[in-house]
């Protein structure tokens, strides 16, 4: 079963359309969960997953060993993100100083409160406000279904440091809710030092 696997890379690397594009559908929705994880606040899915496309037809061939395209696609999905992130902040910069009109001072999280109408928008954009180091396994876990061991693989840490990042991510992401909501968040220590990330 690995080996079909295999001879699809093969066909890939060589140019095959057909296999890039098997390859692509198979891996689309485990991209799509990274890139969740990593993108900047407001930033496009589909756009993401339209340049991690781009590069994996572009650079596939590159790949020489077929058991690590899932780690090359998630080192890809990762930089098109922070490269996004780099250059949306820089756009954002712009548009504020060039664009902004004191009297209408809406921003992106206008945007972002009109798509939140639905529970799974409200948790995703909750998660943009954590660390990429708590919305990733927190990602794997509940949308891949992964379990620890799987997560603890992908992200090459010891198994009890994604226990410990799934437990107190989902602390933050209870905090992020209640703030949202107007509650009083229930942290036990004193502010900034709550999303520090761990070993």
């Amino acid at each position: 079963m690995a080996k079909a696997g295999d001879d699809r890379v093969a066909k890939a690397r060589a140019g095959d359309r057909i296999a890039q594009q098997q390859l692509w559908e198979a891996h689309r929705r485990w991209v799509a969960t990274i890139l969740l994880a990593h993108r900047g606040a407001g930033a496009d899915l589909d756009d993401l997953l339209q340049d991690v496309a781009v590069v994996f037809v572009e650079h596939v061939a590159e790949l020489r060993d077929p058991q690590r395209l899932r780690p090359w696609l998630r080192t890809v999905a990762i930089n098109v993100a922070r490269t996004h992130s780099r250059r949306e902040r820089v756009r954002s910069r712009q548009v504020i100083e060039l664009a902004a009109d004191p009297a209408d001072p809406r921003s992106d999280r206008d945007e972002a409160a009109r798509l939140a109408d639905e529970d799974a928008q409200v948790a995703l954009t909750a998660l943009d406000e954590l660390p990429p180091d708590y919305r990733e396994p927190i990602l794997l876990r509940s949308m891949q279904g992964l379990s620890q061991r799987r997560i603890a693989t992908v992200l090459g840490v010891p198994e009890t440091t994604v226990e410990n990042r799934l437990a107190r991510g989902r602390k933050l992401l209870a905090q992020v809710l209640a703030r949202r909501d107007g509650r009083a968040p229930t942290a036990s220590g004193g502010g900034t030092s709550t999303f520090a990330s761990d070993a």
